[in-house]
C-alpha cells in the first residue's frame, strides 16, 4: 500500500507543478534589461489595437529596448479574461496597467479603448505625473471611453480637454486619413530645420519607409510641438524591391504631412513633461531599421538621455521578427504574453 502511495504521488506531483505554473501565469511579460545606458531604467509598454498589429510592434521593440540598451522592458496587452489570450478586439481589459506606478517612461499604442476606471486611473495617474510618453500610430486617438467614464476627457473627440489624451498629450488627436491604407507607402523626409535634433541621429530622407497611409494632422496650429518628419506618399514597391516608386500626385503630397514630431505637455497637475509621437508604427513599418531607429532614439530623448544616442546604436531585430500584413481582426489567433519571451 505505501508504495502505491509513493506511486500515486509521483504521478500528481507534474500535474499539480503545471496547475500551479497556470495560476502563476500573467498577462503581460517582463523583459529584464541587460547591460547597458538603460539599466535601471524601467519602461512600459501599452498594446491595444486591432489593425496594425500593436501587439507585435511593441514586444518586439522592447526586446531591442532590453537586450541591446538595458532597460527593463513590461509589455501589456488587450486579453480575452476568459482565455489568457492576446485579444486585441477586446477593447475593455489591458490587464497590468498598475505597473505604470513604477515607470519611467509609458509607451503607448491603442486605439479606441473602452477601458474601466480602475484601469484608467492608473492611466491618468502617471499622467498627472508629467513622465514622458512615446505614442504610436492609433495612439492619437488611444480612447473612445463611455459617457459614465470619470476619464472620458481623455476621449479623442472630448470638448472638456480639446482632443483629449491624443491633442493634449502627444500633440494631436485622430483627424482622419490623409492617404488611404493601400494607396500609398510612405516615405520619410525629414524636416529641414530640425534635421539635427537628437531624434533623428544617424536618420537620413529616405530611410524611414513603411506600408502604412499618412494621416492627417494640424501640427503647425501648436506651438509646443516640433515636427521632425515629413511622410512623403509613394507608389508601393514592386516585388523584389525595397523602397517604394514615385510620389504620388495630387493631394497627397500637397502639403506632405508631420509623421513624427515631439511635444511638451502641461500635466493635469500643472508639471510639464516630453513627448513624442509617429502616426506609423504597424509592425510592418517597425520592420525598417530607420523606424526602429527613430522610437529607439525617441526613447533617449523622452528620458531625458539625449547625450547617450548614438548615430550607430544597435537596433536590429532580436529573435523570429515577422511582422503579420495590418488588417482589422488580422492577429495571429491563440497566442499568450508568455509564449513570447526572450529569445537566447
Amino acid at each position: 500500500m505505501r508504495c502505491l502511495r509513493v506511486l500515486a504521488v509521483a504521478l500528481l506531483l507534474p500535474l499539480c507543478l503545471i496547475a500551479d505554473a497556470g495560476q502563476d501565469e500573467k498577462p503581460w511579460i517582463v523583459y529584464d534589461g541587460f547591460d547597458g545606458p538603460g539599466k535601471g531604467k524601467h519602461i512600459v509598454f501599452v498594446s491595444g489595437d486591432e489593425e496594425y498589429r500593436s501587439e507585435e510592434t511593441l514586444p518586439q521593440m522592447a526586446k531591442i529596448l532590453a537586450k541591446h540598451h538595458g532597460f527593463k522592458c513590461t509589455v501589456l496587452f488587450a486579453i480575452d479574461p476568459k482565455t489568457g489570450i492576446i485579444s486585441p478586439q477586446t477593447n475593455n481589459n489591458i490587464p497590468g496597467l498598475e505597473v505604470l506606478k513604477d515607470a519611467d517612461l509609458m509607451v503607448i499604442f491603442t486605439r479606441f479603448r473602452n477601458l474601466p476606471d480602475a484601469q484608467m486611473k492608473h492611466i491618468a495617474d502617471y499622467v498627472e505625473t508629467g513622465k514622458p510618453v512615446i505614442g504610436l500610430r492609433t495612439a492619437t486617438h488611444a480612447f473612445q471611453l463611455s459617457k459614465t467614464s470619470n476619464y472620458l476627457k481623455f476621449t479623442h473627440t472630448s470638448k472638456e480637454w480639446d482632443g483629449g489624451f491624443g491633442r493634449q498629450i502627444l500633440g494631436e488627436t485622430w483627424v482622419t486619413h490623409y492617404v488611404p491604407n493601400g494607396k500609398g507607402w510612405t516615405r520619410g523626409v525629414l524636416v529641414k530645420d530640425n534635421a539635427n535634433h537628437p531624434i533623428l541621429c544617424g536618420i537620413k530622407d529616405g530611410d524611414i519607409f513603411g506600408p502604412t497611409g499618412v494621416y492627417e494632422v494640424k501640427l503647425p496650429m501648436r506651438e509646443s510641438c516640433t515636427p521632425l518628419v515629413l511622410g512623403q506618399a509613394v507608389s508601393p514597391p514592386k516585388k523584389g524591391e525595397t523602397v517604394g516608386g514615385a510620389p504620388l500626385g495630387g493631394k497627397y503630397n500637397n502639403p506632405m504631412m508631420p509623421v513624427a514630431w515631439t511635444n511638451t505637455f502641461k500635466a493635469p497637475s500643472g508639471k510639464t513633461g516630453r513627448a513624442f509621437c509617429t502616426t506609423m508604427g504597424a509592425s510592418q513599418d517597425f520592420a525598417n531599421e530607420g523606424m526602429r531607429r527613430l522610437l529607439i532614439n525617441a526613447t533617449y530623448w523622452t528620458l531625458g538621455m539625449e547625450a547617450q544616442i548614438r548615430e550607430q546604436s544597435k537596433v536590429d531585430t532580436v529573435g523570429d521578427f515577422k511582422a503579420t500584413q495590418y488588417k482589422s481582426g488580422g492577429h495571429v489567433k491563440g497566442v499568450k504574453p508568455v509564449t513570447l519571451k526572450m529569445e537566447k
